[in-house]
């Protein structure tokens, strides 16, 4: 007989999940809550910080080390060789006390010119004349004159950029040049040295005389603390620089090459002797000592007299040349007999005091002055014999406007369209804009044949 069987109730899930087998080493991540915008914020202040302070610290340890730098020259002259210190002031003394003798040789130096310089430019008209003992100076003539005889001649005067000559008739002359004597270049001698390539005339064949432009001297783009003066920019008188002693501006000078500074002579006396000291600063208005070139000649004159400031003039080599823009040119030389008159409008710059006994100003200061007459400034009521043929005078015998300390060796310069010249030097004086005690400056025209030379001799 069939028996109907009931089923028991499963308690067997539907769909059974299979066992999970644990593995060794697996471990459950434990669940995080996303970070906060603020906790990243947090963050990166931390890391900021760190950035900062790390380059804080460096700041501090070079600055550190700067000064540190500065003070140990100021006192000690390091000699490479023997790698050792010795005391400053026995650098440039007259006894080697570095091996090789080295300590006496990046020295300042003096000399003193015995010849003539046989290559000139005279009269406003920049007419190129050549020297020999014999007959002297003569105008060079325009026959057979090359283009190659212009940049010869250039090169001979120092800074030359497109040089280029014109001709002048020999009756557009000032009367002391239309009687000559001339001389003429010989044909096939345009790279001989000029003085050395010309033949003597009577007259020129060709009735007219070269005149020489050899560079862009002089050239700025527009055309005034000084006592009495008002601020200045470097654009305007881009030949300004300050000289540096150990970091402090001691002196001015003016730029007439792109390697050679003009200063004053008295600015070395009793200094450091030793060139690695001295940094020329350029391009700046306000003082500063960036932009410094290093120095490796230092060349007074070997007629400078102390006592007089006689000879007031000294010439700086700089170790390689500027970049000439619109912050650093060269002025222009004069020509000989440049023909100044009485009253002639002149400039003089410089960061020296503003008063007497006052403080180096910051920013550079022009001040318009006039030339005034030699006789008048050596008179008996001004300075008396202590004027020479090698300083010239500028200033108001009323006082009120004046060079000072400070602006020392800086230029002097007067304004012939379209170019600025180089008159003088900033030498001495009494006081500062005293009545009747005007600035006296070393007259550049006298010094011309000295300046060639030592460039000639210095390449």
């Amino acid at each position: 007989m069939w028996i109907a069987q009931i089923p028991q109730e499963s308690t067997d899930p539907l769909n059974p999940r299979q066992a999970v087998v644990p593995r060794p080493g697996r471990r459950r991540r434990p669940m995080t809550a996303p970070k906060t915008q603020k906790e990243k914020a947090a963050k990166r202040k931390r890391l900021l910080l760190t950035i900062l302070t790390v380059v804080v610290v460096l700041g501090v340890l070079v600055t550190a080390a700067y000064f540190i730098k500065k003070l140990i020259e100021s006192k000690y002259f390091f000699c490479a060789r023997s790698v050792k210190f010795i005391p400053i002031d026995e650098a440039c003394d007259g006894k080697e006390d570095c091996t090789g003798g080295e300590d006496e040789v990046t020295c300042l130096s003096s000399y003193t010119v015995n010849t003539t310089f046989p290559v000139r430019l005279i009269s406003s008209q920049n007419i190129l004349q050549v020297y020999s003992a014999g007959p002297g100076w003569r105008s060079v003539c325009g026959d057979d004159w090359t283009e190659q005889h212009t940049l010869t001649a250039c090169n001979l005067l120092g800074y030359t950029y497109k040089p280029r000559s014109t001709r002048f008739s020999v009756d557009t002359l000032l009367p002391y040049l239309k009687a000559g004597p001339f001389t003429a270049i010989r044909p096939g001698t345009a790279t001989t040295l000029t003085h050395q390539a010309t033949i003597d005339r009577s007259v020129c064949s060709s009735g007219s005389v070269i005149s020489l432009s050899c560079s862009d001297c002089g050239e700025v783009g527009s055309t005034d603390r000084i006592v009495g003066g008002v601020n200045a920019e470097i654009r305007d008188w881009p030949w300004q620089v300050s000289l540096q002693l150990g970091g402090q501006h001691t002196c001015g000078g003016t730029l007439v090459s792109p390697r050679w500074v003009v200063t004053a002579a008295h600015c070395f006396t009793g200094s450091v002797k030793e060139l690695s000291r001295w940094r020329v600063v350029s391009g700046q208005t306000y003082i500063s000592t960036a932009g410094g070139s290093y120095v490796d000649r230092i060349i007074m004159n070997g007629d400078y007299n102390p006592t007089r400031n006689d000879y007031d003039i000294a010439m700086m080599r700089l170790s390689s040349p500027i970049t000439v823009g619109d912050y650093r040119k060269p002025v222009c030389l004069p020509p000989k007999a440049f023909g100044l008159a009485a009253g002639a409008s002149m400039t003089v710059t410089g960061w020296g005091y503003l008063e007497e006994n006052g403080e180096v100003s910051p920013s550079l200061q022009m001040a318009n002055i006039p030339l005034i007459d030699q006789a008048v400034c050596s008179g008996p009521t001004i300075y008396g014999s202590s004027i020479t043929k090698r300083m010239i005078c500028a200033g108001f015998l009323k006082g009120q406007v004046d060079a000072c300390q400070g602006d020392s060796g800086g230029p002097l310069v007067h304004f012939n369209s379209p170019r600025w010249y180089l008159a003088g030097v900033v030498s001495w004086g009494v006081g500062c804009a005293r009545e009747r005690r005007p600035g006296v400056y070393c007259n550049v025209e006298e010094m011309l044949n000295w300046i060639h030379t030592i460039i000639e001799k210095n390449p």
